[in-house]
């Protein structure tokens, strides 16, 4: 449906949001939603319709002028190029308390994600069920990556001690790695991270707000 080509050429800021569009794109066909242009689009989402347009164009020919975007297709197209319709089993490394609430919700959002497996360094945790999740020992982490068939990890170990963990992940088979560690660590050309810093999404966002709280401001004043 998408060739590879097209899946190559795709930048990384489309590749971040198009799960957010599938999210949405689901929720308008289960309220009857067969077409949609891309500002509505726009203002359910509340990306501007020229970056979607743009993204989209990423992918090859996905809608008509004037007609706009068959819903059902981008629904295909998108869960073919994200693979939701197959499952991935999700090793956790790091228990603590972000570990603990991310094992909780579990990916509610989509059944095909599942933290399937979590591991910690603490030996006071060692083989305890928490939440429901047996806690592995890092020493166990291979033979389990490979007893599942696991090609995704989710790190949430400090930044002092992420290099470390993510050698052990890397060394496991792993070659996709959610990181909660903002500092970047080296790994091998064949390894994705991704790295989660919340403290700079939420300045971010404050900084977003401020502004456009000034603007509103100006506007009105």
């Amino acid at each position: 449906m998408v060739d590879e080509l097209h899946l190559k050429n795709v930048p990384k800021a489309t590749a971040k949001r198009l799960p957010l569009y599938l999210r949405y794109l689901n929720m308008l066909q289960d309220s009857g939603v067969t077409r949609i242009k891309s500002k509505e689009f726009s203002e359910l989402t509340q990306v501007p319709s020229a970056t979607i347009r743009r993204d989209f164009s990423h992918l090859g020919e996905l809608g008509r002028s004037g007609y706009g975007y068959d819903v059902a297709y981008l629904i295909e197209v998108f869960n073919e190029i994200l693979n939701t319709d197959e499952e991935k089993r999700i090793v956790l490394v790091g228990f603590g308390n972000l570990g603990k609430a991310l094992a909780k919700n579990n990916f509610r959002r989509n059944n095909n994600l599942n933290i399937t497996a979590v591991f910690d360094s603490d030996p006071a945790v060692y083989g305890q069920k928490i939440d429901g999740h047996y806690v592995h020992p890092m020493s166990e982490l291979k033979q389990v990556v490979a007893d599942l068939g696991s090609t995704v990890a989710i790190s949430t170990v400090p930044s002092q001690y992420s290099q470390s963990a993510v050698d052990q992940i890397v060394d496991a088979g792993i070659t996709a790695i959610l990181n909660f560690a903002p500092d970047r660590v080296d790994v091998p050309n064949n390894v994705h991270v991704q790295y989660i810093d919340l403290t700079t999404e939420l300045q971010t966002l404050i900084f977003f707000d401020e502004n456009y709280q000034k603007k509103l401001a100006e506007r009105l004043g």
